[in-house]
């Protein structure tokens, strides 16, 4: 997970030197194997490379095209390096053409168009003197982030990070206080696909390219998830060796690497499939032992989820790390400062993911599989709905059944069948109507019930992007999958992945997950319902594939259990400055959270029944104190 940034001057200027090194030095935590700047008259890109690629070891990034001057700057892994190596007649080049001279050939070749034929996780930025043009792009499903400024007829910056582009004096720095309220509230990061924390910066959604020139800037999809056909197989079986097929490519893309690969390792089917799988093909190749990495509990026997993570870890061919939260010793320093200081707000509840990385990070990984997609991708959407309107009420039951004994819900089955039942029967205009009411009392409410100042919600205008983020939810009545199409391409996916990004770059790690392989995602919109829900089992299809690969233990564990919030109350009830106001915070505190909660939490008076909101405030004084004060 490299770092790129740019500066491209609009107004004849060149661009300084020392602002392109301010921006890569920012981002060389993310890229600690090498910077290089390259200065281009109005144009400088920079680079700042992690080597996880075996070409990246000698590819050097910004490349420039002797003939055409077109220049790259990109962080990027690809999956079909030899199909396009062959439609570029580039046969025979594998090793010495980096990923991403790959991708300016392919641009040069094709334009524009060259984003329909690349497969993988990628960011990148083109610089092209033949007509003054930047092209830039992200990857389908925005795994790799792209930032940009823009201020017409001055300057265009871009970067992985927004604090790259900061690192330059004459940005502006100007708080999006929207997005402040987003988190404060602490349900909205997923509003949308381009805001950020700074008001003038902003995401380049994922399936989109940015193009800059003399007719100003302009942003493209050039993509769109649209399921095809439903899958037709004649057995269950048969469904299984389909899917352990297309997620084998995937899994065996991402284990291209120069130096051992990694991967997390829960007590849950999703990252147990991915070192399944993993550990196998690495075997085969004699490349062994996978290295894992697992946070558990200190006692395996009243917690499901360390006793499976340990289950888990009985695998063939393995290296098990784990991170215990009751013995984080050495690591509790370094962690709680990354925790405090986290790029975005959101970023300080990921303690427990960025405990795993900071072990791997100290024994040597650069990339870490994990499969934290695995929930979305094979999701079955309101399956048990569907059934009832299909009038298969049998089926409908035994799943409701099911999903009663694989939750452990308390709930009469009566109960647990309202909900599909109402979504199934119920005239659409009737739920409509009934949808409304309920989003109306939640933003008449939502000052009310959160951390929210009044007048700073009246300022943003909260109840508006309450509205705003409601309607970010579909009616579901559409087809099965075009409903899990849906929820694959809602930006709550793509700000997860983006979370896991940044905690990951800070110890110089690339997170990769095979279940955001294009051909995965299509694979699984492709399936019948019954494959995904079955029974009340969720990721039938997984489980199946996995028989004789995964422990039954973890195959068929009932439930979910997390040992996140474990993690957070270790890190922070050892901490000797956890109380986020000082002598100047209660008034600078004040102007976004309610005066009298403010207070209790400065005299540490706030209650423990809500845990989260505590924490938030935490984690908001210490980002707004680094933004502010720092």
């Amino acid at each position: 997970m490299s770092g790129i940034c740019g500066l491209i001057s609009l107004d004849g200027a060149n661009p300084k030197p020392e602002d392109l090194a301010a921006m890569a030095k920012v981002l060389g935590r993310r890229g600690p194997d090498g910077t290089n700047l390259l200065q281009l008259d109005t144009a400088g890109l920079g680079h700042t490379l992690l080597a996880t690629t075996p070409e990246s070891l000698f590819e050097t990034l910004p490349y420039r095209d002797t003939d055409s001057g077109a220049t790259i700057t990109a962080d990027v892994r690809l999956d079909n390096r030899e199909e396009l190596l062959a439609k570029l007649a580039l046969d025979g080049q594998t090793a010495t053409i980096g990923d991403g001279e790959l991708i300016l050939r392919a641009y040069l070749a094709w334009g524009d168009t060259c984003l329909d034929h690349l497969l993988g996780d990628f960011a990148f930025a083109i610089w092209d003197p033949r007509n003054m043009r930047l092209f830039c792009a992200r990857d389908q499903l925005g795994v790799r982030q792209l930032i940009y400024y823009h201020q017409p007829n001055k300057v265009f910056a871009f970067a992985t990070e927004p604090a790259a582009i900061l690192a330059v004096d004459a940005m502006p720095r100007d708080l999006n206080e929207g997005r402040i309220a987003d988190f404060l509230y602490d349900d909205l990061e997923g509003i949308d696909f381009t805001s950020t924390f700074y008001e003038q910066l902003f995401r380049l959604p994922p399936a989109h390219s940015l193009t800059l020139d003399e007719s100003g800037l302009a942003l493209r999809r050039y993509w769109t998830l649209t399921p095809g056909p439903e899958l037709k197989l004649p057995s269950d079986e048969a469904y299984a060796k389909a899917f352990l097929d297309v997620f084998t490519k995937a899994v065996h893309c991402r284990l291209r690497s120069p130096t051992p690969v990694g991967s997390m390792l829960s007590g849950g089917m999703d990252s147990g499939s991915v070192v399944a799988v993993a550990s196998r093909l690495l075997a085969d190749e004699g490349l062994g032992p996978l290295e894992t990495f697992s946070a558990v509990g200190p006692d395996p026997e009243t917690c499901v989820e360390t006793k499976a993570a340990y289950a888990a870890m009985t695998m063939p061919d393995l290296n098990p790390h784990v991170t215990n939260y009751a013995e984080l010793g050495s690591l509790m320093p370094e962690l709680l400062d990354l925790t405090q200081r986290s790029e975005e707000p959101f970023d300080a509840h990921m303690v427990l993911p960025r405990a795993v990385y900071l072990t791997a990070h100290r024994a040597g990984i650069k990339v870490m599989l994990d499969g934290v997609s695995g929930d979305i991708v094979l999701g079955h959407g309101i399956q048990i709905a569907r059934l009832l309107r299909a009038g298969k009420w049998r089926q409908a039951l035994q799943n409701v059944r099911g999903e009663k004994r694989f939750w452990g819900h308390p709930f009469p089955i009566w109960k647990t069948l309202l909900h599909p039942a109402w979504t199934a029967f119920v005239p659409k205009p009737i739920r409509r109507k009934r949808r409304r009411l309920l989003e109306a009392r939640e933003r008449r409410q939502s000052t009310d019930t959160s951390l929210l100042h009044p007048d700073f919600a009246r300022k943003v205008r909260f109840p508006e992007r309450l509205h705003t983020y409601q309607k970010t939810f579909g009616d579901m009545d559409k087809s099965s999958a075009e409903d899990r199409a849906d929820l694959i391409v809602h930006p709550h996916l793509a700000v997860a992945r983006e979370r896991y990004d940044r905690v990951a770059s800070c110890v110089a790690i690339e997170p990769r997950d095979p279940f955001m392989d294009l051909r995965v995602v299509d694979f699984c919109l492709s399936l019948p319902a019954n494959q995904l829900l079955s029974d009340g089992w969720p990721k039938m299809i997984l489980r199946r594939a996995m028989d004789g690969q995964l422990p039954d233990q973890v195959r068929w564990r009932h439930g979910k259990q997390h040992l996140g919030g474990d993690f957070t109350q270790t890190v922070f009830s050892g901490a000797s400055n956890t109380r986020p106001l000082n002598a100047r915070s209660p008034h600078a505190l004040g102007q976004f959270i309610k005066p009298e909660i403010v207070l209790e939490a400065g005299q540490g008076e706030r209650k423990d029944d809500n845990v989260n909101e505590r924490l938030n405030i935490i984690y908001f004084a210490n980002w707004f104190r680094i933004q502010v004060y720092e």
